[in-house]
């Protein structure tokens, strides 16, 4: 079976290993994407765990599982690196705007996303403060979009994300929410955005069932 994550690789051969405990991530995306993957599977010990320590005071595996209820994750898109001096360019009309013209962007901010991953709607401030640690060896900062159905309908949560080393492991810190998180419209005849290279309704739209 294809990981969850939407790698080339199958889930016992990508992301398996990390949240059975067999192996660490060696880098923060392959943190990022067992984390997604995590929640794909209900596994909210490891996403728990996979917090940095300050971010974990507070939360609890019940807190994670709650704030996931009625959401099925089901794709993952992994954008390429932000760089500090692309921040300037990314806000404003950039930040608003999707990858593919097909996807609606007239979508509304969604709360859930929120509770989800503990991270902050995006602004220009906040961007570039998430921006800097990508030069320090032990932090690094990844961009992804996740999709989910909830109600049979499709949202986005577009993050950016900021990681850590702590006691030698990659960790998830924190992260700032894109504008164009929250509900969106995906032709059931476009390629699917799983990266399947099938159609989106042979594909999986069926999961929204």
């Amino acid at each position: 079976m294809r990981c969850y994550c939407c790698s080339s690789k199958s889930f016992d051969e990508c992301c398996g290993p990390f949240i059975k405990g067999d192996k660490h991530p060696s880098s923060a995306e392959q943190l990022m994407r067992s984390r997604f993957s995590a929640y794909a599977t209900a596994h909210y010990q490891y996403i728990l765990e996979t917090y940095t320590k300050e971010k974990q005071q507070g939360l609890s595996v019940e807190d994670l599982a709650q704030s996931a209820q009625g959401a099925t994750w089901f794709a993952l898109k992994v954008h390429p690196t932000l760089a500090a001096s692309s921040v300037d360019s990314l806000v404003g009309n950039s930040i608003s705007s999707t990858e593919d013209s097909s996807i609606d962007s007239t979508v509304h901010a969604d709360a859930k996303v929120e509770a989800v991953t503990n991270a902050e709607p995006i602004s220009k401030t906040n961007l570039k403060s998430i921006s800097k640690p990508i030069t320090k060896p032990n932090n690094a900062i990844v961009e992804f979009t996740a999709y989910y159905f909830e109600n049979k309908s499709m949202y986005q949560l577009h993050e950016t994300s900021n990681f850590s080393v702590e006691d030698g492991k990659w960790r998830y810190h924190d992260g700032v929410l894109h504008d164009d998180c929250g509900k969106i419209k995906y032709g059931r005849n476009l390629p699917c955005v799983c990266g399947s290279n099938k159609k989106f309704k042979q594909c999986c739209a069926t999961k929204s069932r």
